[in-house]
């Protein structure tokens, strides 16, 4: 038996954590609160680990990553196009 499992189970909490911050600036397009440097690096980092788990061939990892990358991008574009 492997721990993929516990894979899958972290990736599932990780990005379902990222779900309710992404709605709520995607329906007020409010992101005053945001840090654009921090949207940055984050969102870059999100497309590093989805490569990573390209090269690895895990699953879970490009799931979630793609994922968050997607909502990540959403956010960091509202805060370029809203300030």
């Amino acid at each position: 038996m492997t721990l993929e499992w516990m894979g899958y189970l972290a990736a599932a909490c990780t990005t379902l954590s990222f779900v309710p911050q992404a709605a709520k600036t995607i329906r007020t397009r409010d992101t005053s609160g945001i840090s654009l440097w921090m949207y940055v690096v984050f969102t870059f980092g999100i497309a590093c680990w989805f490569g990573y788990g390209l090269f690895l061939q895990s699953w879970p990892m490009i799931v979630s990553n793609a994922i968050t990358f997607v909502l990540s991008a959403t956010i960091l574009g509202l805060k370029l196009k809203h300030g």
